[in-house]
């Protein structure tokens, strides 16, 4: 019999490599009161990966692991149904996230994710190639 009651388990796996969060680093990037997301498209279908990471600015040890446990919650509960597959995304954490409802949170990344759109690396050329096509040539008069 199967159990109506759950949403899809979509395997979400960490990022750990400094690598992998430059290279998120330079995707789509989302701020919130609580977070900024930063997200980036990858050549394979993967899984989904995950990526926290909280600065000294936002307060001592005990704070910084109390915000990135309340952003692993948040992304736990959103796995389902808003992260895509064959995509990574890195989380981090503002100061503002300690005294944020945990709720207020988890809307502030639905929404952030509706916002996101990750962008593909041949999007890019294409829309750069368009505007050189499209951008007015130097040497004609421009009327």
């Amino acid at each position: 019999m199967p159990d109506r009651g759950r949403a899809a388990v979509i395997p979400v796996q960490r990022l750990r490599q400094r690598a992998d969060f430059l290279a998120a680093a330079t995707g789509s990037k989302v701020p919130t009161a609580a977070f900024v997301l930063q997200a980036r498209w990858r050549d394979d279908s993967g899984p989904v990966r995950v990526g926290f990471t909280v600065s000294k600015k936002v307060g001592n040890a005990v704070e910084r692991n109390r915000v990135r446990r309340r952003l692993k919650e948040i992304v736990r509960r959103a796995a389902a149904g808003c992260l895509r597959p064959g995509h990574d995304y890195v989380l981090i954490g503002r100061r503002a996230a300690l005294k944020l409802p945990f709720d207020r949170m988890a809307d502030e990344l639905d929404g952030a994710l509706r916002r996101l759109q990750p962008r593909r690396p041949e999007k890019r050329r294409e829309r750069a190639q368009n505007a050189r096509t499209t951008r007015p040539n130097d040497d004609e008069p421009m009327t």
